[in-house]
């Protein structure tokens, strides 16, 4: 990550999606070097993430008709876009893990009979399909808020750099954490547009945030139980690794949760969108997808 301070904190940037690339050949099944349970619980993302944020395309499609704001209507777009990239960029990392013989499926196909039968349009029409609409985009608010946490999170987390992460990895992240700040208040935005209830928004928190802890523990287990190198990792090394910086420590996640509870909260009152875009200006993939989209 660099070093150089971020700028005076912009009130709006304009969203767009960056074409970037990662070249995955070499890299170590341990990325961030003697720390397997560090590995394993970040490597939750890239299992978890792909279907939920092609789900978040294809909801926040269907709600696009319903904008009556050209610019939220801009912003959901480029929404989609980053969204729809995050989602490719981290298939990639699946893709490399069944090249070296690492069989996701069994979890992944879990996650995807989630997203694709539990939330989606369940055939409903006019008044009821418009409230199911709603209260998928509340849900998404409710997970945004914790994915810009982990957004901001990781560009902060200059622990990893001292503990020799991979460096495509770890561009990886940031790039992903940094689009995760930067549209940070999109679905939020959205979510007031269409309905903007206090108890609805903080209703769909209860259970955004147990399924989704869920799912990530299900995740580093799957992830231990095959770990090639023997000697697999003890649940406390969750403690020590967020007391390191390692990995986000629970106690954080807990108050940045509570911050949505806040009845006057808007998403732009937390994480910085000028740090977002000064690593933005500094990625090895963003700038590289930069160079390609101008040239």
């Amino acid at each position: 990550m660099s070093t150089e301070q971020p700028a005076a904190d912009p009130r709006r940037v304009a969203l767009h999606a960056r074409d970037v690339q990662f070249d995955w050949s070499g890299l170590p099944v341990h990325w961030i070097p003697g720390e397997p349970f560090a590995t394993h619980v970040l490597d939750v993302l890239h299992l978890l993430l792909p279907e939920g944020e092609r789900w978040f395309v294809r909801l926040f499609s269907e709600a696009l008709p319903l904008i009556r704001d050209p610019r939220l209507a801009e912003d959901v777009r480029g929404f989609i876009g980053q969204e729809a990239m995050h989602a490719a960029s981290h298939q990639g990392v699946l893709d490399h893990f069944a090249a070296r013989g690492l069989d996701t499926s069994p979890y992944v196909d879990q996650v995807e009979w989630m997203f694709r039968r539990a939330l989606d349009d369940r055939g409903l029409t006019g008044r009821r399909a418009q409230e199911w609409l709603v209260e998928r985009i509340a849900l998404t608010a409710a997970v945004e808020h914790i994915t810009a946490y982990l957004g901001q999170w990781v560009l902060d987390a200059r622990a990893l750099d001292a503990a020799g992460t991979h460096p495509t990895m770890l561009d990886l992240l940031r790039w992903h954490g940094a689009e995760e700040v930067e549209h940070r208040a999109v679905a939020h935005d959205l979510f007031a547009h269409l309905d903007g209830r206090y108890l609805r928004r903080v209703r769909a928190m209860l259970p955004a945030a147990p399924i989704l802890f869920g799912l990530w523990v299900r995740g580093v287990r799957f992830l231990l139980a095959r770990d090639p190198v023997p000697g697999t990792p003890r649940w406390r090394d969750w403690v020590r690794a967020g007391r390191r910086g390692l990995v986000p420590g629970i106690g954080g996640l807990a108050r940045a949760l509570l911050t949505y509870l806040r009845p006057g909260y808007h998403p732009s009152q937390y994480g910085s969108t000028g740090a977002a875009v000064t690593y933005l200006a500094t990625s090895p993939a963003a700038r590289t997808a930069d160079a390609r989209a101008a040239g």
